[in-house]
């Protein structure tokens, strides 16, 4: 006889829908941790003058993390694990955040034909009292775009609130020549880490 195990959950501080879809393939249910109307969560995004990307992607999970856990506090909710993530895109030492508009999407997208990149992507966990945290590295190389391929592209609407303007899973996919790394860290979200921090706090998964 087969023991059974209650799914293992989590409340989930993201707005990201494949974030919530990948939990969902690993059998993890998530209740959304999202923040209040008076948050600013877009300023915990803002990035400092000279910093590195991994710092860059590290320093704001961990802030998104320290937000969610007072939010979740301050609403008296049932204890649980916390999980947050960030993703950004760095072209050199230069952070690709979210576009702000149609041509600061074309802006990056023509940086990015051609040439190779990385993807960062720092996940942490929250649990009594306990962080525990880990970081995605991986490399996308895109081939040619041209100018109508990538006009075409953003009018698609993709490229908007995706870092570098993209999203791998998506029609941009056409458009990777090859990839290093994790697949899903790419998507938001990685596997691998993901399950670290995870067990790292007390979940059984699988």
């Amino acid at each position: 006889m087969v023991e059974s195990h209650p799914s293992p959950w989590v409340y989930l501080a993201s707005q990201s829908p494949r974030r919530r879809d990948l939990l969902a393939q690993w059998g993890v249910r998530c209740e959304l941790l999202l923040p209040d109307a008076d948050e600013d969560a877009e300023a915990l995004e803002a990035v400092r003058p000279n910093e590195a990307p991994a710092r860059y992607v590290q320093r704001v999970t961990r802030h998104k993390l320290d937000a969610a856990v007072a939010r979740l506090e301050r609403r008296g909710w049932p204890e649980g694990p916390v999980l947050c993530a960030d993703t950004t895109v760095a072209l050199g030492r230069e952070i690709l955040g979210k576009p702000a508009s149609k041509a600061d999407a074309r802006r990056m997208l023509q940086a990015l034909a051609g040439r190779r990149h990385r993807v960062l992507t720092a996940v942490a966990v929250a649990h009594r009292g306990q962080v525990w945290q880990a970081l995605s590295r991986s490399e996308v190389e895109f081939g040619d775009w041209s100018r109508a391929d990538i006009r075409r592209y953003v009018d698609s609407g993709e490229p908007m609130g995706k870092a570098g303007a993209y999203a791998i899973q998506g029609l941009a996919g056409l458009f990777v020549k090859r990839l290093g790394g994790s697949y899903t860290g790419i998507m938001g979200l990685p596997a691998y880490e993901t399950a670290q921090v995870l067990r790292a706090a007390g979940l059984r998964l699988l």
